[in-house]
């Protein structure tokens, strides 16, 4: 990887990995419902410009708008609310933490929701040992512990509906064409919306402005939301990377911060939970079919020619079975990839 795109990818997993953290300082000032809604408002302030420069226009048709409202509902208003309403309770390392989860639960939903329907033993293996991860965190068998609480469960179920998300978005918004740029600016703007409409019955609390939990809440809008995925989109456009790797990074910023900067404590079985998880991550991404699989959400669109593969069958000979149609295939969410097969693995595109 060139020093640049090493740069952009520490960048990318900073900007995430310290969500979690802004959160927890921005929640002296402002409500959980507060926190989801000027988050996204903010990146999407942030990306709209970024494509007036780029002269890209906000997605349009009302079946699409349907569809993204969906998917913002699922990937951006539901997530971003539990997890400013779970650290009230939790640490915003565990937050980071039980996150890393979201790979488990889109296994499952696929498997549920007849996307899947193969069961592979490195699924299976991966499933197993991310439960082994999550059961060793909660720790149940300490009864005065603070991680087994309300808090930790809100936060697997934003995981949960993170894991919805994609198995939805590799459905019905991966097969368009749509520059990945505009798919996020457009669901950020339904999702603002969505929250918008939350607002006035969870969201009306009064203000009492504490200029650290401002500065946070603007930092998780305009970088840790907008500028993230401007950041995640030059990462693939320039490398081919996607955000898998990142996926293994942010428990460790979130952790990291949490206690330099927040005064956290993790315990040795969240530590030995979250190396679990990570594991199981690892098998479950290695498990060709599954939504997610290498991808990031917001994995760069990349159309292919038909001369583009031929030239990448002229460089890879055994590629002779692509059908165009999987060539041209691109992944708009950044959940199911235009790839191509070897005989032993699929390679993402």
């Amino acid at each position: 990887m060139r020093p640049r795109s090493l740069i952009q990818l520490i960048a990318l997993a900073l900007l995430w990995g310290s969500n979690y953290l802004w959160i927890a300082i921005a929640l002296r000032t402002f409500s959980p419902v507060q926190i989801a809604a000027l988050r996204l408002a903010l990146g999407a302030l942030t990306l709209l410009p970024v494509l007036l420069v780029g002269r890209r226009k906000i997605a349009r048709g009302t079946r699409l708008w349907g569809q993204l409202i969906i998917a913002a509902l699922l990937a951006n208003a539901i997530p971003y609310s539990l997890f400013a309403f779970a650290e009230r309770q939790v640490d915003s390392s565990i937050a980071g933490i039980l996150t890393a989860t979201t790979p488990m639960w889109t296994t499952v939903i696929a498997y549920a929701a007849g996307t899947q329907r193969h069961v592979r033993a490195t699924s299976i293996a991966g499933l197993a040992a991310g439960l082994l991860g999550t059961a060793l965190i909660f720790s149940p068998w300490q009864a005065a512990g603070t991680i087994a609480s309300l808090g930790a469960l809100t936060v697997l179920a934003a995981a949960v509906s993170y894991g919805a998300s994609y198995v939805y978005m590799n459905h019905y918004l991966a097969h368009r064409q749509l520059d990945p740029l505009v798919l996020a600016a457009s669901q950020l703007i339904a999702a603002t919306g969505l929250l918008a409409v939350a607002v006035p019955f969870a969201g009306l609390q009064p203000l009492h402005p504490h200029p650290g939990a401002v500065l946070a809440l603007i930092t998780l809008g305009v970088f840790g939301t907008g500028l993230a995925y401007v950041v995640n989109y030059r990462l693939i456009a320039s490398t081919g990377t996607t955000a898998s790797v990142v996926t293994y990074l942010l428990p460790i910023v979130a952790i990291a911060l949490g206690a330099t900067l927040h005064q956290e404590h993790a315990t040795l079985h969240a530590l030995a939970g979250t190396a679990i998880i990570l594991c199981a991550v690892a098998l479950i991404r290695h498990t060709p079919g599954i939504p997610g699989h290498r991808t990031s959400p917001w994995a760069a669109r990349r159309v292919v020619s038909p001369a583009q593969l031929g030239g990448i069958r002229r460089k890879i000979p055994w590629v002779t079975d692509v059908p165009e149609s999987e060539g041209r295939l691109v992944n708009a969410t950044g959940q199911s990839a235009s790839y191509v097969r070897s005989p032993s693995s699929a390679i993402t595109r």
